[in-house]
């Protein structure tokens, strides 16, 4: 292995939850102003991902006063503190640019409705278990 894959396989986040495009998230972001950092928030939809491995970025897209403010941010930014995937999109898209022409209801996403387990009690087949020599009659 080489010197600049192992930097790369050091930097990488496995804190973060696995993004996919359409979701709704909210990005919690570290941000210098002079002297003093805080931390700002930043909620829209998922609407690209590019690349791979540390040079992996996302694009967030949201409206703001009625204008479409976008941010593209690496995955793994140290300035990203966490993500909140708010609400999974069911999409059938790669890339959801065709949102930046929509306005209002015609811009949101579909939601994807969380899948429900089954959880199936197991029965003990009928004359399962039983021997012969404990199954005499009386």
């Amino acid at each position: 292995m080489d010197i600049i894959s192992v930097l790369e396989k050091e930097q990488l986040r496995s804190d973060l939850p696995n993004l996919e495009i359409g979701d709704y998230v909210k990005i919690h972001l570290k941000v210098k102003e002079g002297n003093r950092e805080r931390i700002q928030v930043f909620e829209g939809s998922v609407i690209g991902k590019q690349g791979s491995g540390l040079s992996e970025t996302f694009t967030v897209r949201r409206l703001s006063y009625g204008v479409g403010v976008e941010r593209t941010l690496p995955v793994h930014s140290p300035k990203i503190r966490k993500i909140d995937v708010v609400r999974k999109g069911k999409v059938r898209r790669a890339k959801l640019y065709y949102l930046r022409d929509r306005v209002g209801k015609a811009a949101r996403v579909k939601t994807k409705l969380p899948v429900k387990t089954v959880k199936k009690e197991y029965k003990e087949p009928v004359g399962a278990g039983e021997t012969g020599a404990d199954n005499s009659k009386e």
